[in-house]
């Protein structure tokens, strides 16, 4: 398969008054096409200026892309002007983002901003980006398009509006959806709902999904491939299945011991102790060795490299190191 985005050694920073932090910290990642890639972790990992780096969303008076590439269509994205990138964005990479509310213009018609991005990209007429919204309208599962269309945002529910941020994430065909967070908020149900139209919309189009979440439910169900970060870099990576069954990092472990498991009844639930590090404070150690009950000497004077585990699998973890491991 292809690959449709490939992001190599990404450092994306942003200069604060007490320092520098270093919020995407040497993250490399590929997804390739018609796959499904979550990026997993806890807030303040990095995994939503990932993709926001990838949008080129953080360039400002604060963040910039300090290194690395990000390579899309044969671009790297961090070079290309303002105008280059917005022909990209929305048209051949299009994101969904965690707020629908936020994210949505509160004085405009739903019709007219699902419009917008089919006038500007696809150069359409207003009558017929009228009635290919009409179409998509329908298409998320959403009854009398007509109506919705004529609405305002604040006359549409969470998961409608959720919906709608969808329509208008694919209104283009996008050869990459980024969908950050895209069911949180909302109850079981409509989440399954959601993930269950995402999962279509991929198979139908052959589209590539970089799915951002913290639930590992969510991974489980959507996933080809994980990507596990923690305080800006990726600790493990694998297959979806392989991961889930054979855990190598202690903060994947973690993570997959903390979620209940149905018909399971236990006294109390499992939790990772102590909490993701100051970014401004961070040494050259494994950024997890204080939370780590594995903890040995060295995780906490080096930093470990992501290194290939196995057939299908990478960790960047001490234990792996056959002579240190054996000597702890």
């Amino acid at each position: 398969m292809n690959n449709v985005l490939e992001i190599n050694d990404l450092r994306t920073h942003f200069q604060t008054e007490e320092g520098v932090v270093k919020a995407v910290d040497g993250v490399s990642l590929r997804v390739r096409q018609g796959e499904t890639v979550c990026i997993v972790g806890e807030s303040g990992s990095g995994k939503s200026i990932t993709a926001m780096s990838v949008m080129g969303l953080v360039e400002g008076p604060a963040g910039r892309i300090v290194g690395g590439s990000i390579e899309f269509a044969g671009r790297n994205l961090p070079d290309l002007g303002k105008n280059e990138l917005r022909t990209i964005r929305g048209r051949d990479i299009a994101m969904i983002f965690q707020e629908p509310m936020s994210s949505l213009n509160p004085v405009l018609k739903i019709g007219q901003q699902i419009m917008e991005p089919l006038m500007e990209h696809l150069k359409l007429g207003r009558k017929e980006a009228y009635s290919r919204a009409i179409e998509l309208i329908g298409q998320i599962g959403i009854a009398r398009p007509e109506q919705i269309a004529e609405s305002y945002p604040h006359e549409l529910s969470g998961g409608m509006l959720q919906r709608i941020m969808i329509a208008i994430a694919i209104s283009c065909d996008p050869k990459l959806l980024i969908a950050d967070e895209p069911t949180t908020a909302l109850d079981v149900t409509i989440q399954a709902q959601i993930l269950d139209m995402l999962r279509q919309i991929k198979e139908r189009s052959n589209m590539s999904i970089m799915l951002i979440t913290h639930d590992l439910g969510v991974v489980a169900e959507m996933a080809d491939y994980v990507i596990v970060m923690y305080a800006g870099k990726v600790v493990e990576e694998g297959e979806v299945v392989d991961l889930f069954q054979s855990p190598k990092h202690p903060y994947t472990q973690g993570l997959l011991r903390s979620k209940p498991i149905l018909g399971q009844r236990e006294e109390e639930l499992y939790f990772i102790p102590g909490q993701v590090p100051n970014p401004l404070e961070l040494t050259e150690s494994c950024y997890f060795h204080e939370r780590c009950a594995q903890c040995m000497d060295i995780c906490q004077t080096r930093e470990p490299l992501l290194k290939q585990e196995g057939e299908r699998q990478k960790v960047a973890c001490w234990l792996y190191e056959e002579e240190i491991a054996f000597h702890a």
